[in-house]
């Protein structure tokens, strides 16, 4: 308890900056922003923002992104309360029960609750995050070449049977994403490879660039063959705080939300959309009157706005400890440490505790500036659903071409970006998910790098992956994943999840 307390010093003084506190700042508040206007997300926003972190220091380029990522699931209960329209797919369930209650004159007691239950299981997390730290990277430090190899095949394993649609789609955007990863110098020798003959494909495929590409502009071109719907509310009805009983209610549903959220962020998937939907059917069993959910019961607020925060924050557990991004967000920002040169992964905390420490106690901070700040700017927020997005479209897309020209300012990079921005748009009238093939991007380099030490280290042998009981019980779980999920019922789910996306 005494380190974790000296640890937790060590993030603060480094947080507690006048530019981390800025960029803490602008993280929230770009979060928010991006959470209440819909069709945009957190993994697009990062993605677009992501090269002009490149100039910043590490710790406060990651501490920035971070604060858009859980920004964006407090900005997405303010339209799903008020209009509902969800800003993001882990307040789909908020606006249940959110928007009846704006509807019987209690719009201000909802985001009252839904902040106060942001900010305590963010604050839960965060201690979470803080604790499970170190012993998963004494744990990670002990693990073989062959271990590595493992869990990386884990790792790709939950990215194809995470993703939406069918298991041979994603499979196919997996292997595509493993590809691009070989593509440029070898690691060891130096020599091209996959580049057929061109220099721009030497230094292999720019993960900001690809991620930009397919998520940033694909996901422009999405929305604007959509009509545009913008509904707007005047003012919030009645106080923003909550009254005693609006807390004894709501006590228990945001304790099990941020415990029921701190475990499924861990998990590799989508913790926040799924935790959100899991704590509102918890919360439906356990109450006493189910009939009033879908009604303007409170508890249908505070559940899953508690849960799917908390699922926000402990989604860099696995980045940070393991080195493996559970999340195409995550892949992100694993990259955005790379590109900083900080390789994400157990060495971290020992290597760059200033910026583990800081990250993890900025999300205090974070969720402290979101209570402060947003609850007076409901207003201002909810008038940006007014501003038509064939107007902020071509802002978004200036952004996009002078991030990624002032990195190497290379116009190649800004060509690419396009391209990778209509490939990005074909693969989703195609009904393909484009996760796997970042996350295949991102662990396709590490899995290569884990089977080449594995296979140096036993001078060419191959028993080294098969020896360790750590390294067969890895693949072992791997293998029945996906023998799982070619179950006839699972395999119908996924369908119906593509359908609906």
């Amino acid at each position: 308890m005494t380190d974790l307390v000296q640890h937790l010093l060590l993030g603060f003084s480094v947080v507690l900056s006048v530019e981390n506190i800025f960029l803490c700042l602008v993280g929230c508040l770009v979060g928010t922003l991006i959470g209440v206007l819909p069709g945009i997300g957190p993994l697009a926003t990062i993605a677009i923002l992501m090269p002009l972190t490149y100039g910043a220091d590490p710790t406060g380029a990651i501490i920035m992104l971070a604060g858009i990522y859980y920004g964006a699931q407090y900005g997405g209960s303010t339209t799903a309360i008020l209009v509902n329209m969800p800003g993001e797919s882990s307040s789909v369930v908020t606006a249940l029960d959110g928007h009846a209650m704006a509807r019987q004159g209690r719009a201000g007691k909802a985001l009252g609750i839904a902040a106060i239950a942001s900010f305590i299981a963010g604050s839960f997390a965060t201690l979470v995050v803080a604790a499970l730290a170190i012993p998963l990277s004494r744990l990670a430090l002990g693990l073989t070449a062959g271990n590595y190899f493992a869990l990386m095949v884990l790792g790709l394993t939950l990215a194809i049977v995470l993703g939406s649609g069918s298991l041979l789609k994603s499979f196919c955007m997996l292997m595509i994403g493993v590809t691009m990863a070989l593509v440029g110098a070898d690691q060891i020798t130096g020599e091209a490879r996959l580049t057929f003959g061109s220099g721009v494909l030497y230094d292999g495929f720019d993960i900001a660039v690809v991620a930009m590409g397919l998520f940033g502009i694909a996901e422009i071109l999405r929305n604007l063959e959509r009509p545009e719907q913008r509904p707007f509310v005047d003012t919030v009805a009645g106080d923003l705080l909550p009254n005693r009983q609006d807390m004894r209610e709501s006590g228990g549903a945001i304790t099990r939300g941020s415990l029921l959220g701190a475990i499924i962020g861990i998990i590799p998937g989508n913790g926040a959309t799924l935790s959100s939907f899991a704590s509102y059917v918890l919360e439906k069993r356990v109450s006493r009157r189910p009939e009033t959910f879908g009604k303007g019961a409170i508890q249908g607020v505070a559940g899953p706005e508690a849960a799917n925060n908390a699922a926000a924050q402990t989604t860099f557990v696995p980045l940070l400890t393991l080195g493996l991004p559970s999340t195409a967000t995550m892949a992100l920002v694993g990259g955005a440490m790379t590109l900083h040169g900080v390789v994400p992964g157990p060495q971290v905390i020992q290597m760059h505790p200033e910026l583990f420490w800081g990250v993890v106690s900025s999300m205090w901070i974070g969720n402290l500036m979101l209570v402060i700040i947003n609850l007076p700017l409901i207003g201002v927020w909810v008038k940006f659903l007014k501003v038509p997005y064939h107007l902020l479209f071509p802002t978004i897309i200036l952004l996009c071409c002078v991030g990624i020209y002032s990195v190497n300012s290379r116009p190649t990079d800004v060509l690419m970006v396009a391209a990778f921005g209509v490939v990005g748009y074909l693969i989703f009238k195609l009904k393909f998910d484009p996760t796997p093939l970042l996350l295949g991007l991102v662990l396709g380099g590490m899995l290569e790098d884990s089977l080449r030490r594995g296979l140096i280290l036993s001078r060419g042998s191959f028993w080294v992956f098969v020896s360790e009981p750590l390294t067969l019980l890895l693949l072992g779980l791997a293998a029945i994943i996906v023998v799982s999920s070619l179950m006839p019922t699972i395999r119908r789910s996924r369908v119906v999840l593509a359908e609906d996306v």
